[in-house]
C-alpha cells in the first residue's frame, strides 16, 4: 500500500523522464570531482578551481533564463534534446583540453548547456502531473537524481584512480544516452496558448490525462512580469541563500579533505552518503512531512543545511565528515521537493518555463558567486571561514522562510481548488493564481496587489 501510494498513479511519460534523469545522473562524475581534478591531477590552485566553478555557474546563470524562455517558445522537448546533446560534447572537450584558458572557457560552455535543460525538465513534470501529485512527483525525480549521484560519487572515486579522463568519457556517454531516451519516449507537453474565451473545460496534457498541459488561456507572460512577482522572487532569493551554502560547501569540502590527506576515493565515499541517504529516506520523509507546516519544515531544512556544513569546521576523521554530510543532507531532503512544488504552484500554466528558469537562476547564480567566495576564503582565512559563512547563510534563510510563509488565520486563506479545475479565460493558472495570492499576502499587504496582477 505504501509503495503504491508513493509511486502509483503517475503518467507513463513521467516515468520515462524519470528514467532519463536516472541514466544521466548515474554518470554524473565531472562536476562532483572537478575541484579535485583541477587541484590534484592538473596542479592548479584552489583559487583557479573556484574560478572555473564560478565560470561554470556563470554559464548556468545565463542558461537558466534562456532555457526557460526556449522551453516556452520552441517547446520543452527540442530544448531538452539540444541541451543534452551539447552537454555530452562539452563534457568530453573539457576532459581533453589542457591550457588554463581553454579549461575555463569550456567550463562556462558546459555550465550553459547542462543548466539549459533544467527548466524544460521541471516544466514537463508540471505539465504532466496534476497539482495534487506534484510534491510526490518532484520527490521521485529528486530521488532518481540521488540514486544516480550516490552511485556516481562512489564509483567516480574508484574510476579516478585509473585516470580522470575516464570520468569525462563516462559522463558524456550517459548524457548522450539520456538524450536518446528523451528522443524515443518523451513527447512535447508545452501547452498551446489560445485566444481569450476560446478555452473551456478541463485542460489535457499532451501525453494524456488532466495535467495542466494542452490548451492554456491567457496571454504569454514575459520575464519582466516574472521578476515583478514579489512572492515568487522572495522564494527565489531564499533559495539563492541556500544554494550559496551548498555551492560553497561542494567546492571547499573536497579541497579541505584533500589538504587533510584524504584520497579522491575517500572523498567519493563520504560525499556519496548524501545520495545514499536520499535514496533510502526521501520517499518516507516526504510522506511523513506531507501536510505539515511548510514554513516550519523549510526553516528546519535551512538550519540543517547551514549548520551541517558549519560542523565541518570540527571534523578530523572520515566518520565526522560523514556526520556533517548526514546533517546537511537532511536539510536537502526537506527543502528541495517542497520548493519545487511551490514554484510549480506559483507558475501560470503558459509561463512555466520562464518561472522554472528564473527559479533555476537562484542555483546557477549561486554556483557562479559562491565558488569564488569559497576559493577566496580558503586562500585568505582557511576552511573555517567557509564553514562560518555557510552557518550564517543557513540561519538567515531559515528566518526568511518563516517570514515568507508565516501563518495567517485559517479563515483568511483562499481555498485550494480541486485537482483538474477548469481553466477559465483570463483566469491565469488556476491553482497557481490561488497559491500566489496566498503567499503574496504573506509577503505583505503592500505587495498583494502586485502578486495578483502577475497571476492574471
Amino acid at each position: 500500500m505504501a509503495v503504491r501510494e508513493s509511486v502509483g498513479g503517475l503518467p507513463a511519460t513521467f516515468w520515462w523522464l524519470w528514467t532519463s534523469t536516472l541514466v544521466n545522473r548515474l554518470g554524473g562524475f565531472v562536476v562532483t570531482f572537478l575541484a579535485l581534478y583541477l587541484t590534484i591531477d592538473r596542479g592548479f590552485s584552489p583559487a583557479f578551481a573556484g574560478l572555473v566553478a564560478s565560470l561554470y555557474g556563470l554559464g548556468g546563470s545565463v542558461a537558466s533564463v534562456a532555457g526557460g524562455v526556449l522551453a516556452d517558445r520552441i517547446g520543452r522537448r527540442p530544448t531538452l534534446l539540444a541541451a543534452q546533446s551539447a552537454t555530452a560534447a562539452a563534457t568530453l572537450v573539457l576532459g581533453l583540453v589542457h591550457p588554463a584558458w581553454a579549461i575555463a572557457a569550456t567550463a562556462a560552455v558546459l555550465g550553459f548547456t547542462s543548466n539549459a535543460s533544467r527548466p524544460a525538465v521541471s516544466a514537463i513534470m508540471a505539465d504532466l502531473v496534476p497539482v495534487t501529485d506534484r510534491v510526490r512527483a518532484f520527490s521521485l525525480n529528486y530521488w532518481a537524481i540521488n540514486i544516480g549521484f550516490a552511485f556516481s560519487a562512489a564509483a567516480a572515486g574508484l574510476i579516478a584512480a585509473h585516470g580522470f579522463l575516464l570520468l569525462f568519457v563516462g559522463d558524456a556517454a550517459t548524457t548522450l544516452l539520456c538524450a536518446l531516451v528523451v528522443f524515443a519516449r518523451v513527447p512535447e507537453t508545452r501547452p498551446q496558448v489560445v485566444p481569450t474565451g476560446a478555452a473551456t473545460g478541463t485542460t489535457t496534457g499532451a501525453a494524456g490525462g488532466p495535467a495542466g498541459g494542452g490548451l492554456s488561456a491567457g496571454p504569454r507572460i514575459g520575464l519582466t512580469a516574472v521578476l515583478r512577482d514579489p512572492a515568487f522572487m522572495a522564494l527565489v532569493g531564499l533559495t539563492f541563500l541556500l544554494a550559496c551554502v551548498a555551492s560553497q560547501g561542494s567546492v571547499a569540502l573536497p579541497i579541505v579533505m584533500g589538504r587533510a590527506g584524504y584520497s579522491p576515493t575517500d572523498y567519493g565515499l563520504v560525499v556519496s552518503l548524501n545520495g545514499l541517504l536520499i535514496v533510502l529516506l526521501q520517499i518516507p520523509i516526504t510522506r511523513i512531512v506531507a501536510g505539515r507546516n511548510r514554513a516550519l519544515m523549510l526553516a528546519i531544512a535551512a538550519l540543517c543545511t547551514g549548520f551541517g556544513f558549519g560542523l565541518t569546521a570540527f571534523a578530523s576523521t572520515a566518520w565526522f565528515y560523514a556526520l556533517t554530510v548526514t546533517v546537511w543532507t537532511a536539510g536537502e531532503m526537506l527543502s528541495v521537493p517542497a520548493n519545487m512544488a511551490l514554484v510549480a504552484e506559483l507558475s501560470p500554466t503558459h509561463a512555466r518555463g520562464r518561472y522554472q528558469g528564473v527559479y533555476s537562476l537562484a542555483w546557477s547564480g549561486a554556483s557562479f558567486l559562491a565558488p569564488m567566495t569559497a576559493g577566496f576564503l580558503l586562500a585568505a582565512s582557511g576552511g573555517d571561514a567557509v564553514w562560518l559563512c555557510c552557518t550564517v547563510l543557513g540561519a538567515v534563510a531559515a528566518i526568511g522562510y518563516v517570514w515568507l510563509l508565516r501563518e495567517r488565520p485559517a479563515a483568511a486563506r483562499p481555498r485550494e481548488p480541486a485537482a483538474g479545475a477548469e481553466v477559465r479565460a483570463g483566469a491565469g493558472s488556476g491553482v497557481g493564481a490561488e497559491v500566489r495570492a496566498e503567499v503574496g499576502a504573506r509577503v505583505g499587504p503592500e505587495n498583494a496587489c502586485a502578486a495578483s496582477a502577475s497571476a492574471s
